[in-house]
């Protein structure tokens, strides 16, 4: 039988610092964790890690990531369109092969006590590695961002993290520390730079608001564009090719279109839906680069030749 494979992908709220980002990645190196991607949005202000490895490995490479990011990342001085509550934002563990996602919620929680315990960060546990039923969804755990869940820990007992605090690291905020199904980081931009179509289109489609079924949404604009940034959190139940002609139709009725859509991190093979019309529009699509199984065999180099 195999060795258990995890992923994690760690997210950190810097995305406009070309040397902070490449050093928080960097700080990742020598755990023995494989890298699979790595990228950073300039107007979301965030990067996106995605490694993958045994579960001691992963474990041990987020810890260090995440310290990385309290001493390079001061939420004080920085904002972003994307909400954040911390330095290093959210941490999810995910099964890939031989491994259960009950399992990776044990690894969240060990992530989560080595990281209160080296950093001073206090952490929310979120999703399947929930320690209460009302932080199993990210965004209430987010609610307010960081400087609202600043002031809310001060007067609110039930706003107070899962472990550590109850104040907030000063500068590095709280994590966000989870175990979930793989997720689709989707975006599509439309042929307008009405962000409030974008907007109503979130409203519409995403579960929260009674839409479809495992789909977070909200409406950006990004470079004059007009962007719906998705989450796609279970595409087994809502395919991909579902939500791009939800988001087709209800554009149609602001009288725009789909001009182009793009993958953030990687895909697991089983969500690929060949000669459909949304993979059509994907901008810089490399399956070699952007499918999580044939990245698993081809990783990255670790910045700074870890």
């Amino acid at each position: 039988m195999s060795a258990p494979v995890v992923e994690c992908v760690p997210n950190f709220s810097e995305g406009a610092d070309a040397r902070r980002v490449e050093a928080i990645v960097a700080a990742m190196a020598g755990a023995g964790a494989l890298l699979l991607d790595w990228s950073m949005d300039a107007d979301h202000n965030r990067s996106v890690v995605t490694m993958a490895g045994s579960p001691a490995a992963v474990v041990e490479a987020a810890v260090r990531g995440a310290g990385k990011a309290v001493e390079l990342i001061d939420l004080t001085r920085q904002h972003g369109v994307h909400p954040r509550i911390g330095a290093a934002d959210v941490i999810p563990f995910v099964p890939v092969s031989q491994i259960k996602l009950e399992q990776c919620a044990l690894l969240a929680r060990q992530a989560g006590l080595e990281i209160w315990r080296r950093f001073g960060v206090p952490i929310f546990f979120y999703e399947a590695a929930a320690a209460r039923p009302d932080r199993a969804n990210l965004e209430d755990v987010r609610r307010g961002q960081f400087e609202g869940l600043r002031e809310a820990v001060s007067k609110d007992p039930s706003r107070r993290p899962d472990l550590g605090g109850p104040d907030l690291h000063p500068t590095a905020g709280a994590c966000a520390v989870g175990a979930r199904k793989f997720l689709v980081a989707y975006n599509l931009y439309l042929d307008t730079s009405d962000v409030s179509i974008v907007r109503a289109i979130a409203r519409e489609i995403r579960a929260a608001s009674g839409g479809l079924r495992g789909v977070k949404a909200m409406g950006v604009l990004v470079h004059g564009r007009a962007q719906l940034s998705m989450n796609i959190t279970d595409f087994e139940s809502t395919p991909v090719s579902q939500v791009h002609r939800r988001v087709a139709s209800l554009a149609a009725r602001h009288h725009a279109a789909i001009a182009a859509g793009e993958i953030v991190g990687l895909i697991p093979e089983a969500a690929c839906e060949r000669d459909s019309e949304w993979m059509r529009q994907l901008s810089e699509f490399d399956p070699q680069l952007k499918i999580l199984e044939r990245r698993l065999g081809a990783p990255l180099p670790w910045p700074g030749g870890g």
